[in-house]
């Protein structure tokens, strides 16, 4: 029997794999680790060079080995767990029930009923549910790497998985500030959208996405320019 006919099971969580987390922490004490050794050189041929280097790698290079060692290895070990949490933060949490997919990220989260998703695909690195009237339920950034492990789980639960291209490719449309077949509101969210996402803010996006999401707009970022298709 195939995975897609399969008998449901419970709910999957696709994830992060805290080994992965735990790698990068431990490749940023490696770092550490090498630097121990590695600034008093740097810093000496800094000096010869120009005359001088930065206050922090000097005061490095003048700790003993034997201080260096174990105080470069936290340094790289805690920059290591911060841009672990940053990667954690990225990736939403996915758990795939039989009755519904919820999707948590940040604090909060969105669920959705089975019976409201018609097609579950990969679009580029975003995970898309969709609906029978075409409409984008999800649109979450996920890592590549976990594109394999939510395919299994789509279709372990009997979800329609379409594959790691967007079926409605075709449709999409480059978004250009006050084209045609868009009305002025549309045109208002997608400029709020592409400020905020220039300024970093992404709360502000996702709420303008919202927005665009109940006008029958679905909206999509290719090549740093905002793409757009109609429902």
């Amino acid at each position: 029997m195939s995975a897609s006919m399969s008998k449901p099971g419970p709910t999957v969580t696709v994830r992060l794999p805290g080994a992965w987390l735990g790698a990068v922490v431990l490749v940023g004490a490696a770092l550490g680790l090498g630097a121990a050794f590695a600034v008093g050189p740097v810093a000496d041929w800094l000096m010869g060079l120009t005359g001088g280097a930065p206050a922090p790698l000097r005061l490095a290079a003048a700790l003993p080995l034997g201080w260096a060692v174990p105080v470069l290895t936290i340094v790289g070990g805690v920059g290591g767990a911060l841009v672990a949490g940053a990667w954690s933060d990225e990736n939403p949490v996915i758990e795939v029930g039989a009755e519904g997919v919820v999707v948590r990220q940040g604090g909060g989260g969105r669920q959705v009923e089975r019976a409201d998703v018609a097609e579950v695909f990969t679009d580029g690195r975003e995970l898309v549910l969709r609906g029978a009237d075409g409409r984008e339920h999800i649109r979450a950034r996920v890592e590549g790497a976990l594109v394999g492990r939510l395919r299994d789980a789509f279709e372990r639960q009997g979800y329609p998985w379409c594959g790691t291209s967007d079926p409605s490719e075709a449709e999409f449309i480059t978004w250009v500030d006050r084209g045609p077949g868009l009305d002025e509101r549309a045109h208002a969210l997608l400029r709020t959208r592409q400020r905020a996402l220039a300024d970093d803010k992404s709360g502000a996006a996702d709420e303008a996405r919202e927005e665009l999401r109940a006008l029958g707009v679905s909206v999509r970022d290719r090549d740093k320019a905002q793409q757009y298709r109609r429902v």
